[in-house]
């Protein structure tokens, strides 16, 4: 299991504090009802140092989501950009995960939020692979859950907020207490959603297949990655309503996020998938992928936020 490893500095409101003063009240509003958006996004190193991936895009799906959950914000877009750089560089850090998170503080007893403050902390600490080491490399076991995701128009599947993540945890959880590494939720209708924080995809006669922004998943930033850069490599992607049926007999299968990166999934329900080793199609993303967050190749979408070295 993956745990915190503290840094020194966190951002909080426009000024830095150390990592053990970012403290709440017990009886925050967000503590009480989950009412706290937030997002993980990832610095790589790279020989220019280290740069962040997709930092605008990701800022921009925490303002849509705070916006959802009708919480006001005192900083803009680009002030929030500069924040997470700069906390990057503070902090010393080449490689790191950036946790940027609004939160509903003490003040309101009950369900309408409006009487308690809102603040927005930026941590950020080190993370390896991870679903795990050598994951990557040679894929994980996963299953179908018995538990299935959220229902459109019941919480907003498409903001990413703490509260959605009660569901992520008993995916997680039941895979693991079954000896999976990883576990894929179904929609309320019975059909293919997304993992317990990630996206899915499976190529089915060289057809790359992912599930639709149907309000059962989280519209991912590297879901968005992996369809622009397989179309790029004149793959052909369908954004298609996917049954069970279909993963086990795909012939590769993975799943994406800011987190698990890009990882192949070589069974599923102890069902091998493919040949049971990582297909092709997710080798060529899966390296691809790197290879742009790491800077060894050209950055022809702007994807890359380079944090500029502190000198002492």
């Amino acid at each position: 299991m993956s745990s915190l490893t503290p840094t020194q500095w966190i951002w909080r409101d426009g000024a830095f504090i150390p990592w053990a003063d970012a403290t709440l009240h017990v009886l925050s509003h967000s503590m009480q009802f989950g009412s706290a958006a937030f997002e993980g996004i990832r610095a790589y190193a790279t020989p220019q140092g280290p740069a962040i991936f997709r930092l605008r895009e990701h800022l921009q799906r925490l303002l849509t989501s705070v916006k959802i959950y009708r919480m006001e914000l005192d900083f803009t877009l680009d002030q929030l950009v500069d924040a997470c750089v700069q906390t990057v560089a503070r902090n010393g850090l080449d490689s790191c995960y950036i946790r940027p998170m609004v939160v509903r503080g003490f003040g309101a007893a009950g369900m309408v939020p409006h009487g308690s403050p809102i603040h927005v902390f930026i941590p950020v600490w080190p993370w390896g692979t991870y679903l795990g080491e050598g994951a990557l490399e040679r894929g994980v076991a996963a299953c179908i859950t018995s538990w299935h995701r959220v229902a459109p128009n019941t919480i907003p599947a498409m903001a990413k907020i703490a509260g959605n993540y009660l569901s992520g945890q008993l995916i997680k959880m039941e895979a693991l207490a079954d000896g999976y590494d990883e576990g894929i939720a179904l929609s309320p209708a019975g059909t293919v959603s997304e993992g317990s924080g990630q996206n899915v995809f499976a190529v089915v006669d060289g057809i790359l297949h992912t599930t639709p922004l149907d309000g059962t998943i989280l519209g991912g930033i590297t879901r968005h990655t992996m369809i622009t850069m397989a179309r790029e490599a004149g793959l052909e992607v369908r954004e298609t309503t996917i049954a069970r049926e279909t993963l086990y007999g795909a012939d590769e299968l993975f799943v994406c996020g800011t987190a698990s990166e890009v990882t192949p999934v070589t069974s599923l329900d102890r069902i091998r998938i493919g040949s049971g080793t990582v297909g092709p199609i997710t080798r060529q993303l899966q390296q691809r992928y790197m290879a742009i967050v790491t800077g060894r190749e050209p950055d022809v979408h702007g994807w890359l936020t380079h944090v500029p070295r502190v000198t002492t």
